[in-house]
């Protein structure tokens, strides 16, 4: 081999190693978190906030390494053909072309982009003052780059889409459990936390219906039997109607009042009574919970459009939202739903609805809608008050209510067909 020939082998080798290094940049800043090197710059590690900014301009960033890299790749194609040319005469450019090209993909592209892929954010820290020196002498390149991307948004009307960082936090949560860094139980609190502040109060209240308070004048034999018959640590006090709570009091006050006031005088109530706070359905439960905290009480009554009494809602009813439910020994689980043979279920009304479509693999065919519970799905499906025997379907369920009252739905039997064959091609 000539001496030429010899240079022109090296300096292909050193483009090869030139792609392989742009190629390896493009794939590890392309794939590292900017979370990790957020820790990595508080801790001090060198290169760490250098890389940061890098990230920060990555429209800048992608045009120095693309440029870079179709420098070095074009160049090395024309070295090849020279140096292949001198040792093969006429089928020097075949031969070139099949050799630069498979040269390129398994050390210029393949293998470093591989290796990057494993250590992103090493990788993107270690060359951070390569890439910000090739951004420093492409300036001129960048600027003209920079106009022409203008240029083409303004041609095709493109718009940046708009993203959702809870969405993208969740997803990220998700793939964790998938890849074994988080347990289950855990990705389930991170999720909950970051879903926490899209909750309203009308998502977590106890319904008026369900409410059970005590009137300001009721004897105290009468509440008394309330405490002990319900196993509540704390009841709303209303004054002539629910629509009215003044406030609460708490089991630990009263027994103390029971037992020393032996007169058992009406209104004695007033004695003990602690304040609630008032709020709306559509307060967000995060904010509603920074009110009880500081105000330091655990239940708030929630007012409708008209002043009344909507329901209410504790402070263990916002923290389960986080946590999950919370059980003491007296709480006694509720089975809302019944398994009655393969494809019929039993299932009691008050129950989620969001919770029992998602159960049976429905897709809710509203976006938005008013009401929360199954009662509340079937009357609006039936648009009246049902009555026991009144049916319906639903997509690939056939609904029919088994118990009600005059108010609302009790419980339904929901019997699921099999979906269709454009409904399962839809899926």
């Amino acid at each position: 081999m000539k001496q030429s020939d010899t240079g022109l082998l090296i300096a292909v080798i050193i483009l090869i190693l030139f792609s392989a290094l742009f190629s390896a940049i493009e794939t590890a800043y392309s794939s590292a978190s900017k979370i990790r090197l957020k820790n990595m710059a508080n801790d001090k590690v060198p290169g760490a906030s250098k890389a940061l900014k890098i990230l920060d301009n990555f429209d800048q960033f992608l045009t120095t390494v693309l440029i870079g890299n179709n420098i070095v790749n074009i160049t090395m194609a024309t070295v090849g053909t020279v140096l292949f040319t001198h040792i093969y005469g006429d089928a020097g450019a075949t031969i070139s072309t099949i050799v630069i090209t498979v040269v390129v993909l398994i050390f210029g592209e393949v293998t470093p982009k591989s290796i990057a892929k494993q250590i992103p954010e090493r990788f993107a820290i270690k060359t951070a003052g390569f890439v910000r020196f090739f951004e420093i002498i492409f300036v001129p390149l960048n600027l003209l780059f920079k106009g022409w991307r203008f240029l083409v948004q303004k041609a095709i009307n493109l718009q940046p889409e708009d993203s959702d960082i809870s969405d993208e936090l969740i997803t990220m949560v998700d793939e964790a459990e998938k890849d074994g860094d988080l347990e289950q139980h855990e990705s389930d609190l991170i999720s909950a936390a970051i879903e926490f502040n899209d909750e309203d109060v009308r998502d977590v209240l106890t319904p008026r219906v369900d409410v059970v308070a005590v009137d300001l004048g009721t004897p105290l034999e009468q509440v008394e039997r309330v405490f002990r018959l319900n196993s509540y640590s704390r009841l709303p006090v209303y004054e002539n109607s629910i629509d009215n709570i003044v406030g609460v009091i708490h089991e630990k006050d009263f027994y103390n009042l029971y037992y020393q006031d032996k007169e058992r005088s009406r209104g004695i109530l007033r004695k003990i009574i602690k304040p609630v706070i008032y709020t709306s359905e559509n307060t967000k439960i995060s904010a509603l919970l920074k009110q009880l905290q500081a105000a330091k009480l655990h239940l708030a009554v929630v007012l409708d459009e008209y002043g009344g009494t909507q329901g209410i809602i504790t402070m263990e009813d916002i923290i389960e939202e986080l946590v999950g439910e919370i059980w003491d020994e007296h709480d006694t689980v509720k089975e809302y739903y019944e398994k009655v043979s393969d494809n019929t279920y039993l299932v009691q009304c008050d129950a989620d609805i969001d919770d029992m479509l998602e159960r049976f693999g429905v897709e809710p065919e509203e976006d938005e809608y008013d009401f929360i519970t199954v009662s509340g799905w079937v009357i609006h499906e039936l648009e009246h008050i049902p009555q026991i025997g009144d049916e319906f379907s639903y997509q690939n369920l056939h609904i029919t209510v088994t118990k009600a009252d005059q108010r609302k739905v009790i419980e339904i039997k929901v019997e699921i067909n099999p979906k269709k064959e454009e409904d399962a091609e839809d899926d």
